[in-house]
């Protein structure tokens, strides 16, 4: 098998094995992303030379028996809104475009100390802001199952890059969907998990209340692997949760009988397309074959969860971008007069329209007059949200939903009526609002060959049901390869012309 194809865990008990060394790896993906990242464009930093010298430091302590993690080894991308020592860490944003962190979050040192290889950042929207990874200021990222096509976002990048096979897996950042709604675009397996159970430290913030951090791979196995790693309390985020267990291996059980899946009728109306809507219930069809009890349900306050969300994201974004003011770290305009000056040129020409859209509805919303109209009732309506599904979850052990309305849109397509744009977010809003874990899985394909995604949400803490569903449902699948992939290896060129390499601009 090409090492490419692999799963991150084949990969790991490959390496654990000495049937692989980290440096093979590490050389395959390397080669692999020369040759589609012209096309693609997962990357907004490649770093060749690190991710070699760390791959060839791992394969010694494996050599000496010092490593023997199911991660050891194995090459792994990051979203570029997650800060690394010593590497770019740029939001995909003009703001930060030289901003080189002085320390690593807390997920992506779990991943190093488990002995995964850091090949490079991912692109996004700019501060993860946007569904289509078309904000970001180094250029746009395309699906490599159709490059007319967007892969998603704001992880777009993580996970067009893992479709692409251009790394084992990725991490990704979820404020309302981030990681889900790509996840379904590409093909590929993300997880959203429960709000406080992966460490926000060094995440840089969009929405406090709503960013999780989580995994984007290739399969179910796969994401449980990397969230036992990732997953921790940590002291230096208040928001870090202690949890009972951090064990999410054992759900790898093909066994869903008896396991009661709620199915909204509320997302199953206009505006959701008839293929996805073909495709969920199939989906649901083949796991009440293999035991499940299920039922439609009506979860209600759906159609509050976009205004209450894009109020409550909009206004936490208005605040957490505030320190972005050309005095401290980022963009500063060269020409100026005076303090005020600078503030307004430095933001105005750092930051990009979509940026500035929700800095401005977000001060909006939080200004005098305002605050109890708009922000006060989104907080209200975020609440009653959150009693809807815990009534649901009474009842049932999990619920399955689509991860978005419609497969992959065309590239230019949403950017035109932003408000279009927000309404694809309607299925995984309400999941960030109320703290629960949620999960996208790949369910087949339309008739243009786009991805389409199916969402399963669990309880708060809950994640071993959502992924036992999906490890069961998986089990029925064969894993389909991006057209991109199926074209070929083609011949090598050199690494990255042009973009970034080693974390410098080229």
């Amino acid at each position: 098998m090409d090492i490419t194809s692999m799963t991150a865990a084949e990969l790991g008990e490959r390496i654990k094995n000495r049937e692989l060394s980290a440096v093979e790896a590490v050389k395959a993906y390397l080669v692999q992303i020369d040759r589609l990242e012209s096309d693609v464009h997962s990357f907004v930093t490649v770093d060749q030379e690190g991710a070699l010298k760390r791959a060839r430091e791992i394969q010694k302590k494996i050599d000496k028996e010092q490593l023997f993690g199911p991660l050891a080894g194995v090459p792994v991308a990051v979203k570029d809104n997650l800060c690394t020592k010593g590497m770019l860490t740029t939001c995909s944003s003009g703001m930060l475009e030289n901003f080189s962190p002085a320390f690593t979050a807390e997920a992506v040192k779990k991943l190093e100390n488990a002995g995964a290889v850091i090949i490079g950042k991912t692109n996004m929207d700019e501060f993860a802001m946007g569904s289509t990874t078309e904000t970001s200021y180094f250029g746009v990222t395309r699906n490599p199952w159709n490059l007319k096509h967007v892969p998603g976002g704001s992880s777009g990048g993580s996970c067009a890059a893992v479709a692409a096979e251009e790394c084992a897996f990725a991490l990704g950042s979820d404020t309302g969907g981030s990681i889900r709604q790509p996840s379904s675009f590409c093909g590929v397996t993300g997880i959203k998990p429960t709000y406080g159970t992966v460490s926000r430290y060094g995440l840089i913030a969009y929405g406090s209340s709503l960013d999780q951090i989580g995994p984007v791979a290739r399969d179910v196995t796969d994401c449980a692997v990397i969230l036992e790693v990732i997953a921790s309390h940590d002291p230096k985020d208040s928001t870090s949760m202690q949890r009972e267990t951090y064990d999410f291996t054992s759900a790898l059980v093909d066994d869903v009988k008896g396991m009661r899946i709620g199915i909204p009728q509320d997302y199953f109306t206009e505006g959701l397309d008839k293929e996805v809507e073909r495709h969920i219930q199939h989906a649901a069809k083949v796991l009440e074959e293999k035991g499940a009890i299920v039922e439609e349900f009506d979860l209600s306050l759906v159609k509050y969860a976009i205004p209450a969300y894009y109020v409550i994201a909009s206004a936490e974004a208005g605040s957490n971008l505030s320190r972005f003011d050309g005095v401290k770290y980022g963009y500063r305009t060269p020409e100026y007069e005076g303090l005020h000056s600078m503030y307004k040129k430095s933001r105005s020409e750092g930051f990009g329209a979509e940026v500035k859209r929700r800095i401005m509805l977000g001060s909006f919303v939080l200004s005098s007059g305002y605050y109890d109209a708009y922000y006060l009732k989104a907080l209200k309506t975020k609440a009653l949200i959150k009693q809807a599904f815990d009534k649901a979850f009474q009842k049932y052990d999990i619920i399955l939903a689509p991860a978005a309305p419609t497969t992959a849109p065309k590239l230019g397509a949403s950017l035109n009526d932003p408000l279009k744009m927000y309404l694809g977010d309607i299925y995984t809003v309400s999941v960030n609002l109320a703290g629960l874990p949620g999960i996208s899985i790949p369910v087949g394909t339309d008739s243009k060959g786009l991805p389409v995604g199916m969402q399963i949400i669990g309880s708060c803490f809950d994640e071993v049901k959502l992924l036992r569903a999906a490890y069961a449902y998986e089990q029925t699948k064969i894993y389909e390869r991006p057209n991109l992939v199926k074209k070929g290896q083609g011949e090598e060129r050199a690494l990255m012309e042009g973009g970034r390499e080693n974390g410098k601009a080229v």
